[in-house]
């Protein structure tokens, strides 16, 4: 299973990606805003530092389909591992059916339904997103939609790969990881809470309080 971090922010991609546990980014214009300065530049900068981990999602923010496939050509020459993030809605479906053929990957983003992801498969955008959370908010149920997802996928032999969105803790990773997701994009919050365990804690305190006892100054001697 993949991981993306869900941010914009250079310093913490820069923090985890050499570790190799990162495989991508999801950006929106929420976390661009957050970041300030020019959005362009940084779109620039977060895939320079990617560039041989993996694909950058970036959305479009225009909303006029003639506006959105101009726009979308526009981010995808930003650099070779951009993803264009586009809304899952009607207007937009030629649109994305055009930019596909020319070889532009699309990112289908606020997706909150089966059929919705079955008619963006059959577009062939790179990365269906249903979000998870966002589902929960409202009373539904967010995993099970992944999970039915993943079956239809399966069961159609569609190339799309369903990204989880909008994880808003450790337990929803948990669950979508199960579910069959093939990306799960993480904000960094979540990404360090997932590292931790009360019992990790304990058992390297312990190992350390034990090995003080023995006074050894150097190990190996």
């Amino acid at each position: 299973m993949k991981l993306f971090l869900d941010t914009a922010n250079l310093e913490f991609i820069k923090k985890w990606v050499s570790t190799g546990l990162i495989n991508g980014i999801t950006t929106n214009p929420t976390h661009l805003a957050k970041e300030g300065g020019d959005p362009t530049q940084q779109v620039k900068e977060i895939c320079a530092i990617m560039n041989s981990y993996g694909d950058v999602s970036v959305e479009v923010t225009d909303s006029e389909p003639k506006a959105v496939y101009k726009q979308a050509y526009e981010i995808a020459k930003l650099a070779s591992n951009i993803v264009v993030k586009i809304p899952c809605a009607c207007q937009y479906c030629d649109v994305m059916k055009r930019l596909v053929e020319n070889d532009v990957k699309i990112n289908a983003t606020l997706v909150f339904s089966l059929e919705q992801s079955l008619l963006m498969a059959k577009l062939g955008v790179q990365y269906i997103s249903p979000f998870v959370g966002r589902l929960d908010d409202i009373g539904a149920d967010g995993l099970q939609l992944v999970e039915e997802i993943r079956t239809m996928l399966n069961l159609y032999d569609y190339e799309s790969q369903l990204l989880a969105a909008s994880l808003r803790g450790v337990n929803q990773v948990h669950n979508v990881m199960l579910a069959g997701a093939d990306i799960a994009t993480v904000p960094t919050g979540v990404f360090e809470k997932m590292m931790e365990h009360p019992l990790t804690e304990i058992g390297m305190k312990k190992f350390n309080d034990d090995w003080r006892k023995l006074g050894i100054k150097k190990f190996p001697a």
